[in-house]
């Protein structure tokens, strides 16, 4: 007869043995930690890296307890992990290289400096009638598609037939067959659309290559500089040359986008008070769900949104709340498979709890829908509603 003690013994030691052995499967996933040292693109230590990222620079954790004096530090902070800048441009010069009249609103392409560096092409769309009007920073998504950027947001024209085509398969499978710029300029924004560095008239000399995306981003740090920095330095230069334009109310400018898009405008609108609300689809979430073997999760776009050392002090949904309270939008899928929603719904409650420590808890609104990965119309009908609401009322 087995005596209550052994019995209590025999459970303990099938409970442990259980535990050991889901242990044992999680490693046999990974990987032989005796044998290999990375697993999936990312280490088999990769818990133990999790496990040291506490975010010290975060807010209610750093010790500052002023908000705006710990916002200025967070960016602070943000703009040194950044690295150098390039630098302004002296003039932007805006050359008009084309115009068409479409329903009720005036399309340009437009070319100026947004550097000294580099010039840049771009899609300027002015509602009919009177200005100043409010204006939208439209901001493309990645998609490991390159060949077209601005193209994605704005009904692309002044270009070859090939890019207006690859630009309508693009918008049809990700944004519902709507061009989310030309939607909010009939609505009454002026709407501005630039490319990203390396995407569409940015792009490589020998075409469009995801594959050398990485390897010129690697190339650039070594030169001090981070390309998903330029990306977000250029965002915030071209807001400001929004600010300059004539037909713009420079105290109604908002930005949106989706994918690495809404990456862009969260970013943009935490380090630019020229934005005073934002609409960020479909990217949010936490480092320990996007970068972990638990979740099957690895940061696919790669150098798009990598920015040397700000793990050590601030995570994605606290850089964020480096906007608050400013009005914010954010929508996530449920079924968005780039997105665990553990990471979505972590990242939702962090941000909640900045706006309402602010007492500014109404304007926040984070969305989860029933959505794979997209900008479908519901969504944009919401970014349309939400900009109206916070642009087109404020004097």
């Amino acid at each position: 007869m087995i005596s209550r003690h052994s019995a209590v013994l025999t459970t303990v030691a099938a409970t442990w043995l259980l535990a050991f052995a889901s242990c044992l499967s999680l490693s046999a996933q990974v990987a032989d930690t005796w044998q290999h040292e990375y697993y999936a693109e990312i280490p088999v230590y990769i818990d133990s890296i999790q496990q040291e990222l506490t975010y010290p620079l975060a807010w209610g954790k750093a010790p500052e307890r002023n908000f705006a004096k710990w916002r200025k530090k967070a960016r602070k902070k943000v703009l040194e992990c950044m690295m150098a800048p390039p630098p302004a441009a002296q003039s932007y010069d805006v050359r008009l290289l084309a115009e068409e009249q479409r329903d009720g609103y005036r399309a340009q392409k437009i070319e100026f400096s947004l550097s000294r560096w580099y010039r840049v092409k771009a899609y300027l769309l002015i509602p009919d009638g009177e200005g100043p009007f409010p204006a939208v920073n439209v901001l493309h998504d990645h998609g490991a598609h390159l060949s077209i950027g601005k193209e994605k947001m704005v009904r692309p024209f002044h270009v070859e037939q090939r890019v207006i085509d690859d630009a309508d398969a693009w918008v049809k499978t990700l944004y519902g067959g709507q061009y989310l710029g030309d939607y909010l300029a009939r609505a009454g924004f002026v709407v501005l659309a630039t490319d990203a560095p390396l995407w569409g008239e940015r792009g490589r000399k020998e075409g469009a290559d995801r594959g050398k995306y990485d390897l010129i981003a690697g190339n650039m740090m070594m030169l001090g500089r981070d390309l998903s920095a330029f990306m977000t330095y250029d965002d915030m230069a071209a807001t400001e040359l929004l600010a300059t334009l004539p037909c713009v109310d420079a105290s109604r400018i908002g930005c949106a986008g989706c994918s690495m898009g809404g990456y862009r405008a969260w970013m943009l609108s935490a380090l630019s008070d020229r934005v005073k609300a934002a609409a960020c689809i479909c990217w949010m979430g936490s480092t320990f769900a996007q970068l972990s073997h638990r979740y099957g999760r690895k940061e696919n776009g790669g150098f798009a949104n990598c920015i040397p050392a700000l793990r050590q002090y601030l995570d994605y949904p606290h850089i964020a709340s480096m906007a608050c309270p400013k009005p914010m939008l954010f929508i996530s899928g449920r079924r968005d498979k780039l997105f665990p929603l553990v990471g979505v719904e972590a990242a939702f409650d962090e941000m909640r709890r900045v706006w309402q420590s602010q007492g500014a808890a109404d304007r926040l609104e984070t969305r989860l829908e029933d959505q794979p990965h997209e900008c479908n119309l519901d969504n944009q009908q919401a970014i349309l509603d939400f900009l109206k609401r916070h642009l087109m009322r404020m004097e």
